[in-house]
């Protein structure tokens, strides 16, 4: 076994290296200083200087001092005074021989956490020469105090050396500490030309700081006081504001909305029916097309199209709506004529509507027959089927405006008879009554025959919301159901009045519409003594049967006992009659709202429209819809729906009602649902990347306590559910950086309602920097003049000025927005003053950079390697200002600071990712990250470094603005590199070095991600991947902490069994295909009777079942790690199979950067690495027993 101190080389090696990258962040100190108040004392850059420790001159010691130079100990160190500019000669003491004798008499070695004063101590001691005419006492007792009080406050030196056996000596654990300053100090003066980028970018705040600080005590206050403030964010003022804004947007919206509803409703009353009309209407598949002969073909007349910018570039008719039929429906059936031609009218109303509100996207009319008008007109492209799956009945908006809230059990009948394609069409009835429920509805499906099944046991006797997730899940267990056995209709039919009878009484679902839904291929019985039991004279619950297959033998019964309890009777066939027949039911629930003319508003959770994807992905929408009704005296009484009207309303819309400059870096705003689905979350992720961004099957019924998961009582879902007005506390993990890295804060929450709409909505606001607002004034004249500068630019998602309301302003960036309104050319821009004046004020304070950055570029000494690539500026009102050193081709990150890395830009969310972080470091110290891939392997090129600025130097001051650079990642290690070889002593040659094979150098950030390592593909990795020894022993000794994290929005790979049943079952198209197969069997007899049909469609259904690799929605847990700020330096010890692993850690002062040094000639294989894998959640359903 090899002895544990011959593993001290590590420890002393680190010990002499870990200041070598200090010169960065401290040339970055010297450059920044004007980030820092002004009236702060200096702080020295280094630890205080040996020499300085046994200067008898009390009244010396007292003064700042500032080490000027630093060079070897035999030559003197010069120390310059902050008064008077005085120069201390080193003073000579005795011999370190005698120290060293007093160290070992005393019976001390030095343990694993010794502090680095005691090193130095000691190594001063023994450094300087011997004086004979100075006091010998003095040493020794300096020595004693300062090493008794490591013994009695820390405890890091033990006088039993038993408890010190086979731990390295004093002299040997302080052996490199003074030959590290000198490469220190070569660090700093190898990279201040680079970082000298930073300078300067914080003059103009700072001189506005210094007029505010000074000013404060004195009576010239007044006079700065209308150019600079600071306020206190009223959390809740705000909210109200905000929410009264959207209230104001959608109330338009809405009223767009009852235009169309009066329009249609006034032009189906004047309507008569005629079955014989032939009218040419614009299908809006068929428009523009021709047959071979060049002509249009009936339905496709030319339909002129052209790219509008409003929506996307799509080409579009904003004159003329056009019209879309199902695949499975004929557009020439007479209802649909009829229909499209009275609704025709509403082509006006859509125009005016536009006109009077541009911000309008898609509006459109769904009528009950089917058919579906859009404005603007758009052409329509079948899928690779000639298909076109879309049915605007089955899409929520118009499910939930054409009926009320329900609770629904489903029977399904699973005897003996339902064999073969009966119970396939069965299950595809099941699937589409599925289709027609929302989030507002509750449901639970049972099979019977002599016994009853619950499709999913867990839940049996309980009805369950109609959520994707949980529908999903039904369907699933839908494929597990076969026929066998006699069907007893009657033990199904009470336990489903039961059922609702109980959920009714417990207050949940929706209380007064209920619905049994029998699907059957008969009924022997009529059971009115069970409807009499359970149902009559009231009938609150209706009776919905379907009858399954061609045989009408048992029609009757399932017809009487439809009318009997005010349901509907339909029978279906084939499979391609699943969808139409099952939409009736919509209209009978619908009666009771069209007898009352209830036209109620409803809002849909937020979805994804794919029509209008951008550059950015698919775009989340809300939709407002209402019912449209019959006016006729002849079909009033009979409550008929004709149909549905909606408009669109893209979430960004909302977003650009919300003042981000006024919710801070942290700070954001958010709504959900009255089912507490969010409807708008910086933290909703609605798409997932599997080569290309794709939905997530459950991405809108997220709910609120999935994002803010550190709520476990859910105290702020249930106020804001319950619409209610208040504030909510909570110490929250924000992550950053695609989830790698994790910034902890203390959130206030404030939230209200937002009336007229299902809609609540709140703010969060950072407790500290984040409740603060800077406000500034300058002219219009000097903001003019400085935004004036092609390097500045504005948040393109944030609205300055409101470019929507008239198409010549689409065309405009905010930037050029803000001047025209500014100068007065263009008065009928709506802007937000406040923000602007802002803008003004920072583009003022910031111009001095232009200047600065030109200098550097012409002086090509500054950076002829060009290492440093790109210099950057942003400020809270989101103006940015970018300086290229090099040349846009020849940048390593071409998508940094551009659209397509929006974690580093301003966006409608949230602040850029360097500004963010900068925010949470010690003012004045300096972030450094390499950028995190999207791909498997994490490998970049480039070092970001940023630090914030702030107005005050303390939590109620707001961070006004961030600054950095970028640089390439070899610039970045070379110049560690070099100043790693560069040693103090004489000879200039160094005793340990990182070169040296017996250790390994490490540089590692606050998340201990590997910055610099000696093997190049460790770049960017975590650090407890590599030295996964070292890492657990840091979480021990508390150096770093762990930080469990969830993610509610995971997708997970997993294996399951696939077949092409399950794929038919789901897509009612090629079911219907399926279904012409069929038919054909139908003509033979002897193939029903041997029920050789059901064999030959199981083998075209049910292929040979194989394991496919899927991404599922799933919940996951995993760490984040963050290194702890009060520690500054460690070493440590770890007990291996056959040895002693010896690593010592540091911080790098003013950064969040750490060297660790790591002995290599000790292996602990046994302690597997430590990762940030997440592991997926397993839930256990548990029931107790009563």
């Amino acid at each position: 076994m090899r002895s544990p101190a011959s593993s001290s080389s590590a420890r002393a090696a680190g010990l002499w290296l870990l200041e070598a990258l200090s010169g960065l962040p401290s040339a970055a100190r010297y450059l920044f200083r004007c980030s820092l108040s002004p009236f702060t004392s200096p702080v020295s850059l280094f630890p205080p200087d040996p020499a300085a420790l046994f200067v008898n001159e009390p009244a010396l010691v007292k003064r700042h001092c500032l080490p000027q130079e630093h060079v070897p100990a035999v030559e003197g160190v010069v120390l310059r005074c902050a008064e008077g500019g005085e120069h201390l000669e080193p003073t000579t003491w005795r011999r370190a021989q005698n120290v060293q004798g007093e160290c070992r008499a005393a019976g001390l070695l030095c343990s694993a956490g010794a502090l680095r004063k005691h090193c130095e101590l000691f190594l001063s001691a023994e450094s300087w020469t011997a004086d004979q005419e100075s006091d010998p006492a003095l040493p020794r007792q300096i020595f004693r105090r300062r090493v008794g009080l490591g013994l009695q406050q820390n405890s890091l030196c033990s006088e039993n050396k038993e408890d010190n056996k086979g731990l390295p000596s004093v002299q040997r654990c302080c052996t490199m500490f003074y030959q590290s300053r000198a490469i220190s100090q070569n660090w700093e003066t190898a990279s201040r030309n680079q970082v000298t980028t930073y300078c300067r970018l914080s003059i103009g705040f700072e001189e506005h700081k210094a007029t505010f600080q000074s000013s404060l005590p004195s009576q010239k206050y007044k006079e700065y006081e209308k150019d600079v403030a600071i306020e206190e964010i009223d959390g809740l003022q705000l909210v109200k504001k905000l929410a009264k804004n959207m209230e104001e947007m959608f109330h338009k919206k809405s009223e767009a909305v009852r235009r169309l509803v009066e329009a249609a409703e006034d032009a189906y009353l004047k309507h008569e029916f005629d079955a014989d009309l032939q009218y040419e209407y614009f299908n809006a598949v068929l428009i523009n097309e021709r047959d071979e002969e060049g002509n249009y073909l009936e339905l496709g007349k030319e339909f002129i199209l052209v790219p509008n910018d409003h929506f996307n570039n799509l080409p579009v008719n904003i004159s003329l709506s056009d019209v879309q039929v199902p695949t499975n429906m004929y557009n020439k059936d007479p209802a649909i004529v009829n229909g499209v031609y009275w609704s025709e009218s509403l082509n006006k109303v859509f125009v005016d509507n536009f006109d009077r509100d541009p911000s309008l996207i898609w509006q459109y009319f769904g009528s009950a027959k089917g058919f579906f008008r859009q404005y603007p007109g758009i052409k329509w492209e079948p899928d690779e089927n000639g298909v076109i799956a879309f049915d605007c009945r089955n899409r929520k908006w118009y499910i939930q405006a054409a009926t009320s809230p329900k609770d629904v059990v489903i029977l399904v009948d699973v005897s003996g008879s339902m064999k073969g394609l009966r119970l396939t069409i069965a299950k595809q009835t099941v699937s589409s009554i599925l289709d027609t429920l929302g989030d507002d509805d509750f449901f639970n499906i049972i099979a019977y025959n002599e016994e009853l099944h619950y499709v999913e046991p867990c839940l049996n006797g309980t009805l369950v919301q109609a959520d994707r997730a949980n529908k999903e899940h039904f369907r699933e267990h839908l494929d597990k159901l076969f026929a066998k056995g006699i069907g007893m209709l009657d033990i199904a039919l009470n336990e489903a009045f039961n059922m609702l009878n109980e959920f009714n009484h417990t207050g949940q679902g929706s209380i007064c519409s209920q619905a049994i839904m029998l699907i059957t291929d008969g009924a022997v019985d009529t059971y009115d003594t069970i409807f009499a039991k359970y149902n009559w004279p009231d009938r609150k619950v209706r009776i919905f049967t379907y009858l399954i297959g061609r045989e009408a033998a048992f029609a009757d019964n399932l017809k009487w006992m439809a009318c009997a309890n005010k349901g509907f009777f339909t029978q279906i066939s084939t499979l391609a009659d699943v969808q139409e027949n099952v939409m009736e039911y919509l209209h009978v629930l619908s009666r009771p709202k069209v007898i009352d003319q209830e036209h109620d508003v409803v809002w849909t959770e937020a979805y994804v429209d794919s029509t209008l994807a951008d550059d950015q992905g698919l775009v989340l929408m809300t939709t407002v819809a209402m019912p449209v009704f019959s006016k006729q005296n002849e079909t009033r009484s009979k409550g008929i729906l004709l149909g549905v009207v909606g408009t669109d309303v893209p979430v960004k819309e909302l977003l650009k009602t919300i003042p981000k400059y006024k919710l801070g870096i942290h700070g954001y705003a958010f709504a959900i649902t009255n089912n507490g689905y969010i409807l708008t979350h910086p933290e909703l992720r609605p798409l997932y990347e599997e080569g290309k961004k794709r939905r997530k099957p459950n991405y809108s019924s997220v709910d609120l306590s999935e994002v803010e998961w550190e709520d476990r009582d859910d105290v702020l879902r249930n106020a804001m559910v319950n619409r209610k007005t208040g504030k909510f506390s909570m110490e929250v993990k924000k992550t950053v950086d695609k989830g790698k890295r994790v910034l902890v804060m203390t959130n206030d929450y404030y939230y209200t309602d937002i009336k007229g709409t299902p809609f609540s909505l709140g703010v969060a606001l950072s407790r500290g920097h984040g409740k603060y607002f800077f406000r500034g004034n300058v002219t219009v004249e000097e903001g003019l003049h400085d935004l004036e500068h092609p390097d500045v630019s504005l948040a393109d998602e944030w609205s300055y000025c409101n470019t929507d309301l008239h198409p010549e302003h689409r065309q405009m960036t905010q930037l050029e927005a803000i001047k025209r309104y500014l100068t007065g050319k263009e008065p009928l821009l709506q802007c937000d003053k406040e923000l602007i004046q802002e803008v003004l004020f920072d583009a003022v304070v910031s111009a001095p950079i232009e200047a600065y950055w030109t200098s550097l570029a012409l002086n090509k000494s500054e950076n002829s390697d060009k290492g440093v690539e790109v210099a950057f500026l942003g400020t809270r009102t989101g103006l940015s200002r970018i300086n290229l050193f090099v040349g846009p081709e020849q940048l390593t990150n071409q998508d940094f600071l551009t659209a397509e890395d929006k974690e580093n830009i301003f966006n409608a969310d949230h602040f850029p990712l360097w500004y963010r972080r900068a925010a949470e470091q010690i003012p004045g110290s300096f972030v450094y990250s390499i950028p995190f891939s999207t791909e498997t392997a994490n490998k970049s090129n480039v070092v970001t470094a940023s630090t914030a600025i702030q107005l005050l130097d303390d939590r109620k001051s707001p961070v006004v603005a961030a600054v950095g650079i970028q640089m390439k990642l070899e610039f970045f290690q070379r110049k560690f590199w070099t100043a790693s070889r560069q040693c103090a002593s004489l000879d200039g040659r160094c005793a340990i070095s990182c070169d040296d094979e017996s250790i390994n150098c490490y540089l590692i950030d606050n998340n201990g991600f590997i910055l610099v390592s000696e093997d190049y593909r460790q770049t960017g990795n975590f650090f407890g991947e590599v030295e996964g020894a070292v890492m657990n022993k840091l979480l021990t000794m508390g150096s770093f902490k762990r930080i469990t994290l969830y993610d509610y929005q995971a997708m997970c790979r997993t294996n399951k069994e696939s077949s092409d049943s399950a794929h038919s079952l789901l897509d009612p198209y090629n079911a219907f295909f399926a279904a012409v197969k069929w038919i054909m069997t139908e003509l033979v007899l002897f193939l029903v009777e041997f029920n050789l049909c059901s064999w030959w469609h199981s083998d075209l259904t049910a292929k040979a079942q194989r394991l496919k690799q899927t991404l599922e929605p799933c919940d996951t847990e995993y760490p984040a790690f963050v290194s702890e700020r009060t520690i500054k330096e460690t070493t440590g010890n770890i007990a291996c199979d056959d040895c002693f692993k010896s690593f010592v850690i540091q911080q790098i002062p003013s950064s969040n950067l750490f060297m660790v040094v790591v002995d290599n000639e000790c292996f602990c294989d046994s302690v597997p690495p430590i990762t940030m894998a997440p592991i997926e959640i397993r839930y256990i359903l548990l029931f107790a027993k009563l």
